[in-house]
C-alpha cells in the first residue's frame, strides 16, 4: 500500500504544532522559537507557503515581544493551513521514520535543515 508523502508530511507538522501548543506555558522562549524555526523549515522545503509564512511571522513576533497570546492564536492559523492541505479522511498510519527510509537524499538534506 503507497502512502502520500506529503500527508505523511503534514501529519509530522501537525503534531509539532500541537507539541508547541501542549508545552507554551512550560517552555522558555529560546525553546519555543527553536520549535517554531523547526515547522518553518520543515514547511520551507515542501512549500507549504502559508505555513511557513505564519511560522516565520511568529518567530518575529517572539522575537519582538517574548511569549504572549499571540503564540496561540499564530499556532491556531499553523494548524488551519496544515488541516487544509489534508484530505478529509485524516493523516495517514505510517510514520515519518519510515517515510524518510524511502525518501530519496535531497528532501532528506532539507529536513535536517
Amino acid at each position: 500500500m503507497r502512502h502520500d508523502p506529503m500527508l505523511v508530511i503534514l501529519a509530522d507538522l501537525m503534531r509539532r504544532v500541537d507539541g508547541v501548543a501542549g508545552q507554551r506555558g512550560h517552555m522558555s522562549v529560546p525553546r519555543l522559537h527553536d520549535e517554531v524555526d523547526q515547522i518553518r523549515h520543515v514547511a520551507r522545503a515542501f512549500r507549504l507557503d502559508v505555513v511557513e509564512g505564519l511560522a516565520s511571522t511568529l518567530e518575529s513576533a517572539l522575537s519582538l515581544h517574548g511569549m504572549g497570546p499571540v503564540v496561540l492564536s499564530y499556532l491556531d492559523l499553523m494548524r488551519d493551513a496544515i488541516a487544509a492541505d489534508m484530505p478529509e479522511d485524516g493523516p495517514p498510519s505510517v510514520s515519518i521514520g519510515s517515510l524518510v527510509a524511502h525518501m530519496p537524499a535531497a528532501p532528506l538534506i532539507a529536513l535536517r535543515g
